[in-house]
């Protein structure tokens, strides 16, 4: 696999996303004004993007990370994980030493398992229960949860 970062989001990311987000799981409202401050990063399987993810700075040293979507034929084969990691290695690269997440619930153990935790705060995105998590950046330090500034 092959991992592009972009500052414009590429088409396709924008592909990719609707595929998953708003044909696959019924979100409408998928893009918005986000993107334009958002670095954008497409996983490759040779020419065909597969996979991505976007992540953008949100308050200080915090930066969040949103919007992960693999196809499904690549659904099982550590996509998913990798794109996370490179997310986490490019806003380490940037700054960052935390990253938060607005998780669909049911992908909470996903990235419980990537050293992510509940925030303790829970809502709802397009009526699809969502939560906060977050996890440090930084070897070595607490991975305690920060409260969410909304």
């Amino acid at each position: 696999m092959r991992y592009e970062v972009s500052e414009a989001i590429p088409e396709d990311a924008k592909a990719i996303r609707k595929a998953v987000f708003v044909e696959e799981q019924g979100f409408h409202n998928e893009f918005d004004q986000t993107d334009d401050a958002s670095l954008h990063i497409v996983a490759y399987d040779g020419d065909e993007p597969v996979g991505v993810c976007r992540i953008f700075p949100d308050r200080g040293r915090v930066w969040t990370l949103g919007r992960l979507a693999v196809l499904k034929p690549y659904r099982g084969q550590h996509l998913g994980a990798d794109l996370v990691g490179t997310a986490e290695e490019t806003a380490r690269n940037h700054g960052a030493d935390r990253i938060t997440l607005h998780a669909q619930k049911r992908a909470a153990g996903f990235y419980e398992s990537l050293g992510y935790r509940d925030m303790g705060i829970h809502d709802q995105d397009e009526g699809c229960p969502h939560m906060w998590m977050d996890k440090s950046l930084t070897v070595g330090t607490e991975n305690e949860p920060k409260d969410q500034a909304s």
